[in-house]
């Protein structure tokens, strides 16, 4: 079905859809920017279980209201809560009858996906994790299944026999999987990237790769870099790139005496980004005063929300 949304081409789509746009109705494509919930899955929605069923103009274009972004943002909020999305339209009539017990499936998908790892499944666990991304927006999967899941493997991992295969698949597969998304949506969007880095000694943070997909989700293309660069060459990286921001992440205690020398000359927003941010909480609080448009996070969310605040996505 057509839902071609971008005003510039609002000329081809015919006088029921223009007018409708000027009565105020809203696009697919804009309804998925106001509310982060991309139009496959806003479809998905509607096509399955009929959770938001936007108004269609004669030529099948659909059309969103007001109301119909206030459903989706209560979508969200019960998403976000654990419930799964099967289970959230009696909600929306009857919210009081919520309760802890009330079913979801983030359990079933994590332990589905761990099994797949034990199993160096690949198909499997590409499989489960493509029938979540349709459903579910990029913010709410990562808070509820890939983030968890994440814990849950590394801390499997510890000190277990065939942990080092286990971990290489997943991180194999993570990169692979995100990767190849993030490369397609920069295939379609044009603009500064953000630059990401991983700034430890690991050869692949996994929550880097996260952060690049949320960002990516957002219509900012991204760069991500796989490993430290040199002070003096991050700054000729941004002026190559023209980055609009730099994010560093790392799970590790950094040498902060280097970071004035690495940051010099790098005129663009900058974050911090991964469990180094707990571990130098109280000096790296300190520099986002002493270095201008530094911004701190520990995790892909508080990234994601960070970016949004400052205007980066």
């Amino acid at each position: 079905m057509n839902d071609t949304p971008d005003t510039s081409a609002r000329e081809d789509l015919g006088a029921d859809f223009k007018k409708a746009l000027d009565a105020g109705w809203l696009p697919i494509r804009e309804v998925a920017r106001q509310t982060g919930v991309n139009a496959v899955t806003l479809r998905a929605w509607e096509r399955r279980y009929g959770l938001v069923v936007p108004q269609r103009t004669p030529k099948g274009h659909r059309l969103y209201s007001a109301d119909h972004v206030q459903r989706i943002l209560t979508i969200l909020t019960w998403l976000n809560r654990g419930v799964a999305v099967g289970q959230v339209k009696p909600l929306l009539e009857t919210p009081q009858a919520f309760s802890e017990t009330v079913e979801n499936d983030w359990h079933a998908l994590r332990q589905t996906a761990l099994t797949a790892v034990a199993q160096l499944n690949e198909r499997g666990l590409d499989d489960s994790v493509n029938q979540a991304i349709a459903l579910y927006p990029p913010r709410t999967l990562c808070e509820q299944l890939l983030m968890p899941l994440l814990a849950e493997l590394e801390q499997r991992w510890q000190g277990q026999f065939g942990a080092q295969m286990e971990q290489s698949f997943f991180y194999s597969w993570l990169r692979s999987k995100f990767g190849a998304r993030i490369y397609h949506n920069n295939r379609q969007l044009r603009g500064a990237p953000l630059l990401l880095i991983n700034h430890s000694d690991r050869p692949l943070e996994p929550d880097l790769w996260l952060s690049a997909w949320l960002v990516s989700s957002a219509d900012c293309p991204v760069q991500v870099f796989d490993w430290p660069l040199p002070a003096g060459e991050l700054a000729l990286t941004v002026d190559h790139l023209q980055a609009r921001g730099v994010l560093l992440y790392s799970s590790k205690a950094m040498n902060l005496s280097l970071l004035p020398k690495l940051l010099h000359g790098v005129g663009c927003p900058k974050m911090i980004a991964g469990p180094t941010v707990c571990i130098h909480h109280a000096e790296l609080s300190a520099r986002t005063t002493e270095i201008t448009d530094l911004y701190l996070a520990e995790d892909p969310l508080s990234a994601h929300r960070v970016l949004v605040e400052c205007g980066l996505i």
